[in-house]
């Protein structure tokens, strides 16, 4: 349980005491300070973090800043830098702000086709809980924005005068919000998180009367914010980098347009005003695309809806290898549920891998969801499937598991497919889910402590008459092999647990893989407490001894929960 340098003993339950630095914490001051020395330099703190992997241009200033969480003032009447004490250096290694676990910054290439990127999806992003009689709302859209999601759906549905259109959950108790209501909130909280692009999926249950009024709103509301394509149908999907502070809209082609296109086809009518030849293949500014739009669209209402989108969506029709086929001269967008997924990854995985190489695949819950639960998004992501739309008003691991993935590249909510999901070997070859892999990577993860419970919690939040017995679970999500859980021993009576265990996992596909984290509290005659969770992408992990903050359930991070833990590749 390790030593302790004070103890407040008023009454059992309110017992706390501080832990002495773990022995590595002791081990690394001494082997940077010196032996016997009292204080670590900046001289020598800096080569401690060159040593953890980390820049240490900024080595006197982070050392200021460690210096203050502590109850003392640092050294500098006696000497002419700051120093860490052994006390200093523990703190300073425990603060979530100063020595995070994984990095901050975007750093995926972000020039490639979106294709090329897994992007953080909302499931009817209006939900305020259930999919049977919640209300809708602006409030978890804005939230999910602010959250770094990046792709946001709208159910499209006339209101009850049939001259506007209100968003809700068809055929459902959900009360309705307006949708010009929830296109004033994305426009303002769009970017709040990310200047990547949101994504606005739309889908759509309206007259042509109606189509193009959403059209009129949607250009009114956004104005130079809206991405227009270049073309009817787009080659190649446009990047992140090309498409920051830009929002694009996806939805299926309006009816009367394929109408409308097939008559054209029949007739071969190349004057037909419905067409984007007319327009032109660059939209230089708003005002133009503006003009253009009035002389065009449709004679009733200004601009028109097929006009304003940039992913043309659709579902599969008939044979599934037909609806998987790679077009050359267009890409699109492909909707399946998850039990379409996991039935059609039995038997076409190559197809959908291969589809999704330049073409977008998204997967959304099955409809009997109606607690706006989720599914294993591994499914999605192991096939290729860029937009694994969640319930982001739920909770649950699931959820946890996609709030971990896209703690990746800085938190953008977008993040970059690994290079095997995106290459053809030379007999036409893709990656194989279901295949027996060598170990590419061995993570070794250690536990030592945690702490900040006392301070987040009520004393009698865990147990009513003494302090709790915590334990931690370590594994690994991912690809079906690398998946699995491992636990600590229970720490009895005790606010601040020291555990000093040590885990090794051996990883296949260590590109998808999150570490996975769960404090919980032994209850002998009850079901466990829950304590804390958070994922890690491994392939963002900090290595070193690092704080690690914990989240509850909904995933909201607690203000003072946190372990101390290291990570090594071995």
């Amino acid at each position: 349980m390790g030593s302790y340098k004070c103890c407040l003993c008023f009454t059992r339950k309110f017992r706390w005491c501080e832990a002495e630095p773990p022995a590595d914490v002791r081990a690394a001051f001494a082997a940077h300070a010196g032996e016997g020395r009292s204080y670590m330099a900046a001289d020598q703190f800096r080569k401690f973090l060159a040593d953890q992997g980390d820049g240490g241009d900024d080595a006197e200033s982070v050392m200021e800043k460690g210096i203050q969480l502590g109850p003392r003032q640092h050294l500098r009447g006696k000497l002419a830098m700051p120093a860490f004490t052994l006390d200093d250096f523990h703190r300073y290694l425990s603060s979530v702000e100063l020595n995070p676990p994984i990095r901050s910054q975007v750093h995926h290439d972000m020039a490639a086709p979106l294709s090329h990127y897994y992007i953080y999806t909302g499931h009817n992003s209006y939900l305020t809980g259930n999919q049977l009689s919640s209300d809708c709302s602006d409030v978890p859209i804005i939230t999910a924005l602010k959250n770094g999601v990046r792709v946001i759906e709208l159910d499209m549905w006339p209101n009850a005068t049939k001259d506007n259109i209100d968003i809700l959950h068809g055929r459902t108790l959900t009360s309705p919000v307006e949708l010009i209501k929830c296109l004033r909130s994305i426009k303002e909280h769009a970017f709040s998180a990310s200047p990547y692009p949101v994504i606005i999926t739309l889908e759509d249950h309206l007259t042509p009367d109606l189509q193009a009024k959403v059209a009129e709103m949607v250009v009114e509301t956004f104005g130079d914010l809206l991405y227009y394509p270049d073309s009817e149908c787009a080659k190649e999907f446009p990047s992140p980098e090309s498409l920051k502070k830009r929002i694009i809209i996806s939805t299926k082609p309006p009816k009367e347009y394929l109408a409308a296109k097939n008559d054209k086809e029949k007739n071969g009518n190349s004057q037909n005003l419905d067409d984007d030849e007319a327009w032109g293949k660059e939209v230089p500014d708003l005002q133009t695309v503006l003009d253009k739009v009035s002389a065009f669209a449709f004679a009733r209402s200004p601009p028109n809806y097929k006009s304003i989108i940039t992913i043309r969506a659709g579902k599969p029709k008939g044979e599934i290898s037909e609806a998987l086929k790679d077009d050359l001269d267009k890409v699109k967008r492909l909707s399946l549920s998850e039990q379409q997924l996991e039935k059609i990854a039995a038997t076409h995985a190559a197809d959908l891998i291969r589809f999704s190489h330049r073409n977008l695949l998204r997967i959304y819950p099955k409809g009997t969801r109606f607690n706006s639960s989720n599914y294993n998004p591994f499914v999605g992501w192991i096939h290729g499937a860029q937009m694994v739309a969640f319930n982001m008003q739920g909770y649950g691991r699931s959820l946890w598991l996609m709030h971990g993935f896209y703690k990746s590249n800085g938190g953008s909510g977008y993040v970059k497919k690994p290079d095997f999901l995106l290459t053809v070997g030379p007999n036409n070859e893709v990656f194989d889910p279901k295949a027996s892999l060598p170990i590419k990577k061995t993570l070794k993860v250690k536990v030592y402590m945690g702490d900040g419970w006392r301070i987040d919690f009520k004393k009698t939040h865990f147990d009513s008459y003494s302090p709790p017995d915590f334990y931690t679970r370590v594994g690994i999500a991912g690809v079906p092999t690398d998946t699995m859980m491992k636990k600590t021993k229970i720490i009895e009576d005790n606010w601040t647990p020291v555990w000093n265990e040590e885990f090794i996992f051996h990883l296949t596909v260590p590109e998808l893989a999150l570490l996975r984290i769960e404090v919980h509290e032994y209850d002998m005659s009850e079901k466990d407490d829950f304590a804390g969770q958070t994922c890690l992408p491994v392939s963002e992990l900090r290595l070193g001894i690092r704080a690690v903050p914990l989240f509850d359930r909904k995933g909201i991070q607690f203000n003072s929960v946190k372990l101390l833990m290291r990570f090594e590749f071995v």
